[in-house]
């Protein structure tokens, strides 16, 4: 029977990877007729799938890697059957299991339509547990726990041979280029690793391109979480986007989907509305009116930068390619309420299309160019 699984493993495995774009509805398809052949399979030798049980699905894998803290990637999949109250556990193998994303956060929520995603450190081997309420998540195990008791299902996974996204160097840092559908600005649009690259002289350049009658968006994310300190963006000429577009340069932790993710963000868009200011800075949740500064950020170069410390962040956009104390300020604001903590946040730059409650439609594409990243701890 390990003949099976393991060519079972290693189908599944070619067809959710291909080109890296296949998405989750897809990739779980995928996993979902392996898992019934391999009930069949195991028909045969005496064993019976009791469908009552829930079922655990992988629709990304990270690539297999000995571990450490140095780098982190997005592990996603979907739970079936599970009871109210339950949550997944995620564990990373290097060496003994370690909890994932991080010991003070352990639990996965499961969302809509059953699906769950967190970030995850990486490892050899990745590990899904279904728990009820009241597991307690041991921070390094030996070996796993099996079903029963608080543990309602279990699933482990070797790591993929190669990374489920694309990555570039920029500034010194690797970074992922999605390549997943997203919603952000109100609509699901493609995001396509063709539109993130960096030219010669080392610039990054994000582009919003026409795709099978869409628009394909662009987003890249540091590997690596860096935490408290100051980070910078020197961008060029930014003044050409159109009211629809948005650039973004923020913070994202999946481990915090309860608290708006951890997001602070300096943002270049007039959310579709042509007479209003084109430059914000922002704390989740949005809709708390003290957590946006609206700004004008003028044409030219220009160097956006926050300083994150605990209970404070300090944003601030200068005129030209320095953040010297001496550049002249266009704006800046400090934020001392709802400060998250650091985690497993990534620094992220994107540019897409915001439809939610645009006035004018986005009509001809777009491209920015980002001279350089900084971060000084």
């Amino acid at each position: 029977m390990a003949y099976y699984f393991t060519s079972i493993s290693r189908n599944f495995r070619s067809f959710s990877y291909v080109g890296g774009r296949l998405g989750v509805q897809a990739r779980s398809m995928a996993i979902r007729a392996m898992l019934g052949v391999a009930g069949l399979l195991l028909s045969g030798c005496g064993w019976r799938n009791d469908k009552s049980q829930p079922v655990i699905e992988f629709s990304r894998v990270p690539q297999a890697d000995q571990g450490g803290r140095d780098k982190h990637d997005i592990i996603e999949g979907r739970v079936t059957g599970a009871a109210p109250g339950e949550q997944i556990v995620l564990y990373a193998k290097s060496g003994n299991w370690w909890v994932q994303p991080l010991p003070s956060r352990p639990f996965t929520k499961i969302q809509k339509f059953s699906n769950w995603t967190n970030a995850t450190h990486l490892g050899t081997e990745y590990a899904a547990l279904l728990v009820k309420p009241g597991f307690a998540a041991p921070a390094e195990l030996p070996s796993l726990p099996g079903r029963g008791g608080l543990v309602s299902a279990v699933a482990i996974v070797k790591g993929a041979n190669a990374a489920p996204s694309p990555s570039i160097h920029f500034s010194g840092y690797e970074w992922r280029v999605r390549n997943a559908v997203s919603s952000r600005g109100g609509k699901d649009r493609p995001y396509d690793p063709k539109n993130a690259w960096t030219d010669a002289t080392g610039a990054l350049h994000l582009r919003i391109a026409r795709s099978a009658n869409e628009w394909s968006c662009a987003e890249v994310s540091n590997t690596r979480s860096l935490g408290y300190g100051t980070y910078s963006f020197t961008v060029r000429d930014t003044s050409h986007l159109e009211p629809a577009g948005v650039f973004g340069m923020f913070t994202w932790d999946y481990a915090r989907a309860d608290q708006s993710f951890g997001e602070a963000a300096i943002e270049i868009s007039r959310w579709g509305d042509p007479a209003a200011k084109n430059a914000q800075y922002i704390l989740q949740p949005h809709y708390v009116a003290a957590n946006v500064d609206r700004f004008t950020a003028p044409s030219g170069a220009l160097t956006h930068s926050f300083h994150w410390e605990p209970g404070r962040m300090s944003f601030r956009t200068t005129r030209g390619p320095t953040r010297d104390e001496k550049a002249p300020v266009i704006a800046e604001h400090v934020f001392t309420s709802g400060i998250p903590v650091p985690g497993i946040e990534s620094v992220r730059m994107n540019l897409y299309v915001y439809s939610q409650r645009s006035k004018v439609a986005f009509a001809n594409g777009a491209e920015v160019v980002i001279e350089k990243f900084e971060y000084l701890p």
